[in-house]
C-alpha cells in the first residue's frame, strides 16, 4: 500500500518566492536521504479567456499568450514506499522499498513573468544534476500530464516562471546547437511513444506491424517510423525527408590562439553561410564531448554552454572608411572570435607564473575553453578527449512583424522542415489511421546536407537505402530482399523538404515573374529542368491529391492548405538538395518543397508562421492518404 505526505495543498501560484520555495523543499530530502528518486510531473494549461475566441495552446503565439487566461497548481508530496514501482515510470523498474517524490507543478504568473526572468526549472535542473552526481539521488524523471483543459505538452518547453514557449517556437528556441537539436528529436520521439531500436540489431522479431520506432545514426542523423499494422512485405513506404544541419562555425582540432593581449578560438566554416551577419553577435558553445572514464569507457556527452562566450568584433568605421561600400574580410585571419582577456585568464589560475608545457587535449585547446567545457560537464579536464562544438548566435527565437505573421531566428533552414516532418508523423500515428495503412511511414533527417550530403550520415550515405532494405522484407524471410526491395520502390514516395526562398521586396529581379513564392501563402513545390530539384508532373499530383483531400475535410474554423511554385530564372543558377540524389539512388519517385523564408543561410533568418501548421497539415495528409491516391495512379 503506498502512502504519502503532502508538503503543500494544491492552489494558484503567483510569485516566484513559492516556486523557489518549491525547490528549497527538494534539498532536505536528497541531504538526509529521505528520497532517492524524484519524478517531476509538469501540468500546463493555457487557454483563451475570451469565449467567443477559439484560441488554445497549439494555435497560440507568444505575443497572443500575454492576452489569455492562467490557470494552475503546485502540489508536492513524497511516496514512503513503492511496492510496483512499474506503476510510476514507464521504462523505470527499481528495488521495491527505495524512496521516491513525486512533485506535481503548474505554474502560470502575471504578465511580464517574474523580475530578471528567473526560472524554476533551471534552478531545479540545477539542484538535481549536482545531486545526482553527488550520489544523493539515483534519477530523477521529468514529464508532463494533461491539464484540465489543455492538450498533452513537453516538459522541455516550459519552465514555471512564464506562459509556455509558441508553439511554432519550441524547437528553434530550446535547441540552439547542432547536437542539441538532433537531441530534441530523438527526446520528442521517445515520449511521443516511438521505441529507440538499434541499426546493430536485429529487426526481424523487433519490429512488428502497428509498431512505432526510431534510431540514430552518429547521433547526427535520424530516422523514426510507423510500420502500417497492414503492411507486409514489399509494401510501399510513405517518406518525408529533411536535414538537420545548418551553415555555422566549428571550433578546429587545435584551436589554442593567442594575439595581442586576447584569447581567441580557432574556427573554421561549415557550409555556404553568410559570415558577415556573425560579426558583432553573442555567441555561444554547443555539440558534443568524448570523457574518457577513469575505467577507460568512453562517453559519449551533449554540452551547451548557453551564455554569450565568444565574439567577433567588426572593425570600427574609423579605422576603416571604405567599410560601408564594401564589407570585405578573410575568413582565415578576421573571423577569429574573441573568448576572453590573457591576463585576465592569468589572474584567474593562479599567480600568473608560466605553467609547464601542455600535452594532450590542453596542447590543442586552451586552458580556459577545456575549463568551461569541463564545468558545464560536471568532469575534469583531464577526462575530455575530443570533441565536436559549434558557435551559435545565444538571441533566441521570437515572433515578429505587426501581426505575429513572422519567424525571427537562427537555422529555419532546415530546422522548420525537420520539425514539421516530426509533428506531421507522430499526428498521423496519433488516431487511428496507422490500423488500416499498408505502408511504413518513415521520416529521415539527415546530417551534412549543407556540404553536399557526402558523409556517412548525409543523403549520400546508405541510410536511407539500408533502412528500406531492411523493413521491406520484414515478415517474408523467405523473399529474397532485392524482390522485396524492388517491388517497394515502385510503390513509394519521397517528398524532400527543404527551405525555399521566398520574393525580396527589395530584390524583385532575382525571382522569375511569374514564381514569386510569398511566406504565409502555402508550401512551395520546387522546379527545375535539369533536375536540380526532383520534382515530376506524377509527384506533384500527388501532392495536390493531398491538399484537396486535406481541404475537402475541413470544418469552420480550419484553414485550407495552399501550395506555390518555384522555378529559378534561366540567368540564375539553382541550387539543390536530398531530393535529386535520392531519387537517383534509390529509384524513388521523389517531390522537392519547401517553406518560403528569407535571409537563407543568415546567422538571423526569417519565415512565415502561418506555413508551419500548412506543411504539417499536408504531410500529415500524405501519411494518412498516400496508399489510396497512389492506388488511382495510373502511370506504368
Amino acid at each position: 500500500m503506498n502512502t504519502h505526505a503532502s508538503y503543500s495543498s494544491p492552489g494558484i501560484v503567483t510569485q516566484p518566492s513559492s516556486t523557489f520555495a518549491f525547490v528549497s523543499r527538494i534539498v532536505p530530502l536528497l541531504t538526509l536521504g529521505s528520497v532517492k528518486w524524484i519524478k517531476v510531473v509538469d501540468v500546463v494549461d493555457l487557454e483563451s479567456s475570451d469565449p467567443s475566441d477559439t484560441l488554445v495552446l497549439d494555435d497560440t503565439y507568444w505575443p497572443e499568450a500575454r492576452n489569455v487566461g492562467h490557470e494552475g497548481w503546485v502540489e508536492w508530496k513524497t511516496w514512503e514506499k513503492i511496492e510496483d514501482m512499474s506503476k510510476i515510470g514507464e521504462g523505470f523498474r527499481k528495488e521495491e522499498g527505495e524512496k521516491w517524490a513525486d512533485f506535481q507543478v503548474n505554474q502560470t504568473v502575471g504578465l511580464g513573468g517574474p523580475a530578471g526572468g528567473v526560472t524554476a526549472w533551471g534552478e531545479l535542473d540545477s539542484v538535481l544534476s549536482v545531486a545526482k552526481r553527488a550520489g544523493l539521488l539515483s534519477n530523477f524523471i521529468r514529464e508532463v500530464e494533461t491539464g484540465p483543459k489543455g492538450p498533452k505538452q513537453h516538459h522541455n518547453w516550459y519552465n514555471l516562471d512564464k506562459p509556455p514557449t509558441p508553439p511554432k517556437l519550441r524547437y528553434s528556441k530550446n535547441s540552439e546547437g547542432t547536437e542539441a537539436r538532433r537531441g530534441e528529436l530523438a527526446r520528442t520521439a521517445r515520449s511521443e511513444g516511438y521505441e529507440e531500436i538499434n541499426e546493430r540489431d536485429s529487426w526481424q522479431d523487433l519490429v512488428t506491424p502497428g509498431g512505432r520506432y526510431f534510431f540514430t545514426r552518429n547521433k547526427s542523423s535520424i530516422v523514426a517510423f510507423a510500420v502500417g499494422a497492414k503492411y507486409k512485405s514489399g509494401n510501399g513506404f510513405s517518406i518525408l525527408g529533411a536535414h538537420t544541419d545548418s551553415p555555422c562555425f566549428k571550433v578546429k582540432p587545435r584551436s589554442k590562439k593567442e594575439k595581442f593581449g586576447y584569447v581567441q578560438v580557432g574556427v573554421e566554416t561549415y557550409g555556404g553561410g553568410i559570415w558577415a551577419t556573425w560579426f558583432d553577435r553573442d555567441l555561444g558553445l554547443a555539440g558534443r564531448v568524448i570523457t574518457k572514464r577513469s575505467d577507460g569507457k568512453l562517453d559519449h556527452q551533449l554540452v551547451h554552454i548557453k551564455r554569450p562566450i565568444l565574439r567577433i568584433p567588426t572593425l570600427a568605421i574609423h579605422l576603416d572608411r571604405t567599410i560601408n561600400e564594401a564589407f570585405k574580410f578573410n575568413n582565415e585571419t578576421q573571423l577569429l572570435p574573441i573568448l576572453s582577456l590573457v591576463t585576465k585568464t592569468l589572474n584567474s589560475t593562479g599567480n600568473g607564473k608560466e605553467e609547464p608545457a601542455a600535452t594532450g587535449v590542453e596542447a590543442r585547446h586552451h586552458p580556459l575553453l577545456l575549463r568551461l567545457l569541463a564545468e558545464e560537464l560536471h568532469t575534469e579536464v583531464s577526462e575530455i578527449g575530443d570533441f565536436e562544438l559549434c558557435l551559435y548566435d545565444t538571441q533566441p527565437s521570437t515572433i515578429g512583424g505587426a501581426q505575429n505573421e513572422f519567424i525571427y531566428s537562427a537555422r529555419c533552414d532546415n530546422l522548420i522542415m525537420s520539425y514539421c516532418s516530426l509533428s506531421a508523423l507522430i499526428n498521423s500515428t496519433a488516431g487511428t489511421s496507422l490500423k488500416s495503412d499498408p505502408n511504413i511511414r518513415l521520416i529521415t533527417l539527415f546530417d551534412n546536407e549543407e556540404i553536399g550530403s557526402v558523409s556517412a550520415y548525409g543523403a549520400d550515405s546508405n541510410l536511407l537505402e539500408i533502412t528500406v532494405r531492411r523493413l521491406s522484407s520484414l515478415g517474408a524471410p523467405a523473399t529474397p530482399v532485392d524482390e522485396s526491395f524492388a517491388k517497394a520502390m515502385s510503390r513509394s514516395l519521397l517528398i524532400s523538404a527543404d527551405m525555399a526562398h521566398a520574393q525580396h521586396p527589395n530584390y524583385p529581379d532575382k525571382h522569375e515573374d511569374n514564381h514569386r513564392p510569398a511566406m504565409n501563402a502555402g508550401l512551395v513545390i520546387k522546379q527545375n529542368a535539369n533536375q536540380r530539384y526532383a520534382t515530376t508532373a506524377v509527384t506533384m499530383a500527388v501532392l495536390r491529391e493531398c491538399v484537396d483531400v486535406f481541404n475537402k475535410g475541413v470544418t469552420d474554423g480550419v484553414t485550407t492548405v495552399k501550395l506555390q511554385e518555384f522555378v529559378v530564372r534561366n540567368d540564375s543558377p539553382c541550387g539543390s538538395t536530398i531530393g535529386p540524389m535520392l531519387s537517383a539512388k534509390m529509384g524513388l519517385r521523389t517531390i522537392d518543397v519547401g517553406n518560403p523564408q528569407l535571409s537563407m543561410h543568415s546567422a538571423r533568418e526569417m519565415a512565415g508562421t502561418e506555413d508551419v501548421e500548412n506543411a504539417i497539415n499536408i504531410f500529415q495528409t500524405f501519411f494518412e492518404h498516400f496508399p489510396d491516391i497512389d492506388a488511382r495512379l495510373n502511370i506504368d
